[in-house]
């Protein structure tokens, strides 16, 4: 069930069955009651174990790095700024949640009133396999900072990392790894308190219904097709740089890169040799050699998967400026490809590209670069490119998603709630947020 492999060479590398859900419930007994104990632990207690965390990650960072590199198949310079920005996470937390966590006193007719954020139990967390580290404490220092416990289902093809990570919590901390069949986990969002997801839409639709059915709360972080809108009075040399940056980095399997590049008429063919030009500098190569740019992708089925959108929207009418074939060779890779003149008849159009494919859709003007923006099912991110910052708040207002970038591409920031709209998801992540997600918000009330 858990099988992870050395992507660049097909080299297994871990190995695991999933558990029975009669062992799943015992250790969710055991989670349950170290869940009671760590809620009534002070703030300061909570957070001085996850300080504990954050340095057994430090000390075991380049390790971490290394291993998400082979199983995943991304830069290794990439996942060491995934290790790095996870550290970086929990010690954000450990300095802000006890103020942000505090109760709040609210002046009523009665003696005392107070809000105070308590944890809902324990949190059952599916992760994907693109960032197996930053995913996984991107929702659960949060989470834990309240008082939670978290119950992980890694995802399949990540084995190796996750074993790692949860052997390097410490006594007290609760955070386990659920190593669940896809039947299991059904019954164990019954079992839980609340629910996190990050993946597909498709998945999350499944998975937030049953959660539905049994009113859990649930938090999705799901797909995405971000726009990379640019102006014509924008600076073309940094947009074409940033969108080749933000397109192709770990692959283009994220899912809040650039994906659709919305680019006025009267500048397209000004900006679109530049953006080839850039995608060009890309040197397809082992990911732990430095000098690697494009990184194979994770599997054969999902460069299968990218391929066919890239000959469906050939055949509907858009054209391959680069790119478009499978490579011969080891390894998953797939040559910076992209699209133009891509039009609504084609997959690309409606659906999330999980690959390194960009899409330029040509505007006639701002106005329609917007309504380009917002024809799509998803809404996480978008970003802006112009010398007019005002004029772009005046668009970014118009923008359906749930955060937009202007004169920079779309990324997270530990400070800013990241999530997304229409079918991105719901609920936020990060900053003072996501702190309140998975608490219940509870009133107090002394005559």
């Amino acid at each position: 069930m858990f099988h992870s492999t050395y992507v660049f060479t097909g080299e297994t590398i871990c190995h695991r069955p999933a558990q029975s859900y009669t062992e799943f419930t015992d250790e969710l007994n055991r989670l349950q009651t170290l869940q009671q104990i760590f809620a009534q632990s002070s703030i300061i207690e909570r957070t001085a174990l996850l300080q504990q965390f954050a340095d057994s990650l430090t000390q075991n960072q380049e390790r971490l790095a290394e291993m998400v590199c082979e199983e995943v198949g991304r830069c290794l310079h990439e996942c060491r700024a995934e290790i790095s920005k996870s550290i970086e996470l929990i010690r954000y937390y450990v300095r802000l949640a006890p103020e942000l966590l505090s109760h709040k006193t609210i002046a009523t007719q009665a003696s005392l009133s107070q809000v105070r954020f308590e944890p809902l139990g324990v949190v059952l967390a599916v992760m994907p396999w693109n960032y197996p580290v930053w995913q996984i404490l991107r929702f659960a220092i949060p989470a834990l900072c309240a008082g939670n416990a978290c119950a992980v289902k890694p995802a399949p093809s990540v084995a190796r990392v996750s074993e790692t990570l949860f052997s390097l919590v410490p006594k007290g901390l609760p955070l386990i790894g659920a190593w669940l069949s896809h039947e299991d986990t059904l019954k164990a969002i019954e079992d839980t308190d609340a629910m996190a997801f990050t993946g597909s839409t498709h998945t999350g639709r499944l998975l937030a219904a049953h959660a539905g059915k049994h009113l859990k709360k649930t938090v999705l972080e799901l797909g995405g097709s971000n726009p990379f809108i640019i102006l014509p009075d924008a600076d073309l040399q940094r947009a074409a740089i940033d969108a080749c940056y933000s397109r192709f980095r770990d692959a283009g399997q994220s899912c809040n890169a650039a994906k659709r590049i919305i680019v006025t008429q009267d500048i397209a063919e000004q900006f679109i040799p530049l953006f080839l030009a850039e995608c060009a500098k890309l040197q397809i190569g082992n990911p732990k050699d430095p000098n690697t740019t494009l990184a194979p992708l994770h599997r054969q089925d999902l460069r299968q998967n990218v391929h066919k959108q890239v000959q469906d929207a050939v055949a509907h009418g858009a054209q391959c400026l680069s790119g478009g074939y499978i490579p011969d060779g080891q390894s998953w890779f797939y040559p910076a490809t992209v699209l133009d003149q891509v039009n609504p008849n084609c997959r690309v159009w409606h659906e999330e590209v999980f690959g390194p494919v960009a899409m330029i859709l040509r505007a006639d003007n701002p106005d329609h670069a917007v309504a380009l923006a917002n024809d799509t099912p998803f809404g996480l991110g978008a970003c802006i490119y112009t010398a007019d910052t005002a004029n772009a708040w005046k668009y970014a207002e118009k923008i359906q998603a749930g955060s937009v970038f202007i004169n920079r591409h779309t990324s997270s920031d530990l400070r800013l709630p990241f999530g997304g709209v229409k079918a991105s998801g719901y609920g936020r992540e990060l900053s003072e947020f996501g702190l309140y997600e998975f608490v219940n918000v509870k009133t107090y009330w002394q005559k």
